[in-house]
């Protein structure tokens, strides 16, 4: 099978950087996966990449060395599956906020006997490898998304869950069940305290920990509080921050931030 480099990478103690892709078209894919990222993640669950455009964004970053990922749109067992079948490496799954949640999206990323994952590796055998099925369960990474009031006070169950590889935080959706408004850095003491407090216990427990964030300091940041790897933004922000910055930059004018703001 094809190595998950992304999770050697990680248990070697290295940290990492994610590309996010929000559009869906496998050109801006193919453009992405020239930017060295570790890994890609193809996002379902906000913007309008859907299945088949999913399955495009995979088919276009394979010559390169970005291990594929996907956020699937909700905990549900059959686009969980479909996404892996399709050549996903590790699924993001988000609104995990509690053990019974977190078991059930384990067991939809493994084969029997540690979970009930239904066998049809379709594309991802020719991205992977013939030998995919022996080798599945213990490469693919199972991430549970923190981003909830109700996900930090059940933290320790969740990560006591056998099979969850580790978590990855939605700091924004965070900020809202805390009372405060979403941003795309945190720096409010409550959010940055809901932060650490997450990826200190996840290391306790030996898993691993991701963060979306929306700016490269921010990433090194968060890497330097603990987290195996953070995400700069995604596609489409950095596209509309590009834009504005080559268009001020022609201007004389100062670019401001792109007009949807924040990581996306």
């Amino acid at each position: 099978m094809r190595p998950n480099t992304l999770r050697d990478a990680w248990k070697s103690g290295k940290k990492t950087v994610n590309g996010w892709l929000g559009i869906p078209s496998s050109v801006s894919a193919e453009a992405m996966a020239q930017g060295g990222w570790d890994s890609i993640t193809v996002d379902c669950q906000h913007g309008p990449i859907d299945f088949q455009a999913g399955v495009a964004c995979f088919q276009a970053i394979a010559p390169y060395a970005s291990v594929p990922l996907a956020r699937v749109p909700w905990l549900e067992p059959g686009i969980i599956m479909k996404m892996l079948d399709a050549g996903a490496y590790g699924i993001i799954c988000p609104m995990v906020n509690t053990r019974e949640e977190a078991e059930r999206f384990v067991g939809a990323c493994r084969y029997f006997p540690a979970g009930y994952r239904s066998f049809g590796p379709t594309r991802v055998s020719w991205y992977a490898g013939g030998d995919y099925y022996q080798h599945a369960n213990a490469s693919i990474l199972t991430l549970a998304m923190i981003e909830t009031k109700q996900a930090l006070s059940n933290l320790d169950a969740i990560l006591s869950v056998p099979g969850l590889d580790g978590v990855y935080v939605g700091p924004a959706d965070l900020a809202i069940t805390l009372g405060e408004a979403p941003v795309g850095d945190p720096t409010s003491a409550v959010t940055l305290s809901a932060i650490k407090e997450i990826v200190t216990k996840t290391k306790a427990k030996g898993l691993f920990a991701g963060i979306h964030t929306a700016s490269a300091e921010g990433a090194r940041d968060k890497t330097a509080m603990g987290f195996d790897f953070a995400t700069i933004l995604a596609d489409t922000a950095l596209l509309a921050n590009a834009a504005k910055a080559a268009v001020s930059g022609f201007r004389g004018t100062t670019a401001g931030p792109a007009k949807a703001g924040g990581p996306y």
